[in-house]
């Protein structure tokens, strides 16, 4: 693919490296429809080949100082830029995944009217009341303080492992409970509201 391309740009990498922007406009069009043909073929989408090829120009000129450690450009412009294209896919993947979730709840919240939310919150404190002490407090303290497992067990004393089974074995209570009153839409929407708290 870079067979016109030599691999040794030694002299043109030190220019760079020393700040010549004329010999940084040379590596760009040297490298930049090559380098964006890949990402294409990668990304399966254009607009963000030519978001990524900026990109990974803008990083070599901001750290152009680190160009003369560099014995194969051509390898090294490869790896940062597979790199940030396969980075970039997996934050749209995410993206989009809570993207639909948050529709989702919005869709659950908006069929559900305010009194029907105010009997659903109060069957969860019903649910909560009826946990052990130990279980209630983890569940708390992570579901609506947001404390992590580790801020959980310091705060406690418990092992971080004991808070990780307080915090199962609550939510199945829960759960169970929540069942029992015939009300599974609750059970989206405690989880939703888990990912997603107001």
């Amino acid at each position: 693919m870079f067979a016109d391309v030599t691999d040794n740009n030694t002299e043109l990498l030190s220019l760079v490296a020393a700040g010549n922007e004329k010999a940084y406009r040379k590596l760009f069009h040297l490298y930049a429809d090559l380098l964006h043909t890949y990402i294409q073929h990668l990304t399966k989408s254009n607009e963000l080949a030519e978001e990524i090829v900026q990109d990974i120009f803008l990083q070599i000129w901001t750290t152009r100082e680190t160009l003369g450690n560099i014995h194969n450009f051509r390898n090294y412009l490869f790896v940062i830029s597979r790199n940030h294209a396969l980075n970039i896919i997996k934050k749209m993947v995410r993206e989009n995944k809570k993207r639909k979730l948050w529709e989702y709840n919005e869709e659950l919240l908006a069929t559900h009217p305010p009194e029907n939310q105010e009997r659903q919150l109060s069957l969860i404190e019903e649910a909560i009341a009826q946990l052990p002490p130990q279980q209630q407090k983890v569940w708390i303290m992570s579901r609506q303080q947001g404390m992590k497992y580790n801020e959980i067990a310091t705060a406690t004393g418990l092992s971080r492992e004991t808070v990780k089974k307080y915090l199962q074995y609550g939510t199945q209570s829960i759960i169970n409970y929540v069942t029992k009153h015939k009300d599974l839409l609750l059970i989206l929407l405690l989880f939703i509201k888990k990912k997603f708290p107001t």
